[in-house]
C-alpha cells in the first residue's frame, strides 16, 4: 500500500511539475482546475490499460487452463498409461483391482 501510495504521490508531483512547464512556455496561467482535470484523466487511463490488461491475462488464462489444451491432455494420458503399466508389472494380482477403484474414485473429466 505504502509503494502505491508513493507512486500515485510521485506521479502527481512530476505531472505538476511538468504542467507548470508546458503552462509557462505558452504564456498561459498555472489553473490547478485544469492540471487536476488533466492528471486524472492520464491517471484514468493509465489504470484502464493496465487493469484491462490484467484481467484479459489472468481471465485468459484461468478459461484456457480450465479448458485444458490438447498437449496437456496427451502428456496426462501418455503418463497415466505409463503408471498404469507399472502398477500392473508391480502387483499383477491387485492392478486391475486398484486401477477400477481408483477410475471410480478419481473418474475422468
Amino acid at each position: 500500500m505504502a509503494f502505491f501510495l508513493v507512486s500515485v504521490v510521485l506521479h502527481w508531483y512530476f505531472g505538476w511539475e511538468v504542467f507548470i512547464d508546458e503552462q509557462q512556455a505558452h504564456g498561459q496561467p498555472v489553473q490547478v482546475s485544469q492540471y487536476v482535470a488533466e492528471m486524472m484523466r492520464d491517471t484514468m487511463e493509465n489504470w484502464q490499460s493496465e487493469f484491462l490488461q490484467l484481467i484479459w491475462q489472468v481471465a485468459g488464462l484461468a478459461f484456457l487452463w480450465y479448458c485444458g489444451s490438447s498437449q496437456s491432455k496427451e502428456a496426462d494420458d501418455r503418463m497415466e498409461e505409463k503408471i498404469d503399466f507399472i502398477i500392473r508389472r508391480m502387483e499383477p494380482e491387485k492392478a486391475e483391482q486398484l486401477l477400477t477403484a481408483w477410475k471410480e474414485k478419481y473418474p475422468e473429466k
